[in-house]
């Protein structure tokens, strides 16, 4: 009969072999295929790919007790600021176990985050040098936010707090200004970024003569998952987008891909609100002065015009007094000394000038009458230089005390003043 060594004594052999061999901890480079939880519990499957052909030529499996997952998580989280995800570069510090029961397995002793930053920001720079490549790295930056931006298209969950705090801030705003805001929901955190969003971005392609701008906003926390947001498509989608596009997704660390591609990045969705509503605070101020000095020049300019046509309307008269007097004098002493053929001649000469004289008169009254269109002109203008043309177009006017309220500091506690719209007037209370 032969000798044979049962399972389990075979197994304790391999695991004695194992342990001798391979006694200490080793640091492994991988990409991360498969990763998920279960009960605290952490397991991987781990893949090299051939360099050339992008086909795995190695795999193994790693797992790790949640005793010691729950630290080893967050301290790649907190260094990171992301979520492990299939795809990733990691770098982990794993030893050989073999149990006789449950077999061969590599157990996490721990992970080193710095790896996987520094292979993102590698595969970050790759990106940007394709865009610049391709010539559309500084497409975004090219285009001019409008003047009156005030249709705003919004890619952002629905459920975000970021997109409600954004929201709140746009419609509450210290000026009264008013925006219409459209949202275009999409998935912004995890794997389904890139695919959602440019889907998004799609449907306002569609209408983009019905907006001004697209901002991007998002809220999270600082473990938040930001990869999404550094990808080569979704760049690509961005910077050949026919609208501005400006980001607001609540990433405190180094710029994101996206971040770099937009034509305007801020750091948060409240901070994107605050954007828009100096923006259009800043043009209506510029505006609001713009009619302040043609309300002023125009005055001035009539009051001069009518002073100058007054003294030439006065002087006209007294002209003509003059001239008639003296030329009358004349007539009588030459009347009275020539009686002959000369001074018969000389005679129709003067009552020729007499009619010239007379002539004279619908000349100048076709210029009062010019210089009185032109003051018509003048004054047409100043009425289409009135505020309730602004109103007209959704604008409202705020007043204290009868006078237009352009600083809110200048506004006090109990203060009462009055909002002026196309149809009425709102009286509201300062607190």
């Amino acid at each position: 009969m032969k000798q044979a060594l049962s399972l389990y004594e075979l197994n304790h052999l391999v695991h004695d072999v194992i342990a001798i061999q391979l006694p200490d901890s080793i640091w492994v480079q991988a990409e991360l295929s498969e990763y998920r939880e279960n009960n605290g519990h952490c397991f991987m499957e781990l893949i090299e790919k051939d360099n050339h052909l992008n086909t795995p030529i190695a795999k193994a499996s790693a797992k790790c007790w949640r005793n010691r997952w729950v630290y080893i998580r967050a301290g790649f989280e907190r260094i990171t600021g992301m979520h492990l995800r299939a795809g990733m570069k990691i770098m982990l510090q794993v030893h050989a176990e073999f149990h006789e029961n449950y077999g061969f397995s590599w157990m996490i002793d721990d992970i080193d985050p710095t790896f996987t930053l520094g292979d993102m920001a590698r595969k970050r720079l790759e990106i940007i040098q394709v865009l610049k490549d391709e010539g559309v790295f500084d497409l975004q930056k090219q285009l001019v936010i409008p003047m009156f931006c005030q249709r705003i298209a919004v890619i952002s969950s629905v459920h975000a707090a970021g997109y409600g705090d954004f929201c709140h801030q746009m419609q509450n705003n210290e000026y009264g200004l008013s925006f219409n805001i459209e949202l275009f929901p999409a998935v912004m955190q995890g794997e389904q970024i890139e695919k959602s969003v440019i889907g998004a971005l799609n449907l306002i392609n569609e209408r983009y003569e019905e907006f001004d701008v697209v901002v991007i906003i998002r809220g999270g926390g600082a473990t938040s998952d930001m990869s999404g947001f550094d990808t080569l498509v979704l760049a690509e989608n961005v910077a050949n987008f026919p609208l501005p596009i400006i980001t607001g997704i609540g990433h405190e660390r180094d710029e994101s891909v996206l971040d770099m591609i937009s034509n305007t990045r801020v750091k948060t969705p409240t901070a994107a609100a605050t954007f828009f509503i100096e923006h259009l605070a800043q043009v209506y101020n510029r505006v609001q002065n713009a009619s302040d000095f043609i309300f002023s020049y125009v005055r001035e300019r009539m009051t001069r015009e009518k002073m100058r046509i007054q003294h030439l309307g006065g002087r006209i008269p007294l002209m003509f007094s003059l001239v008639k007097t003296s030329h009358l004098r004349k007539l009588d002493a030459i009347e009275s000394k020539l009686n002959n053929q000369v001074g018969r001649l000389i005679l129709q000469q003067f009552q020729y000038l007499d009619r010239l004289q007379m002539a004279m008169l619908p000349a100048i009254q076709r210029k009062l009458n010019k210089e009185q269109y032109r003051l018509q002109m003048i004054e047409q203008q100043v009425m289409l230089s009135d505020p309730t043309l602004l109103l007209k177009r959704g604008y409202s006017i705020t007043l204290l005390n009868g006078k237009v309220v352009k600083d809110a500091s200048c506004l006090h506690v109990g203060d009462e003043i009055i909002t002026r719209v196309e149809n009425g007037e709102i009286r509201s209370i300062v607190k």
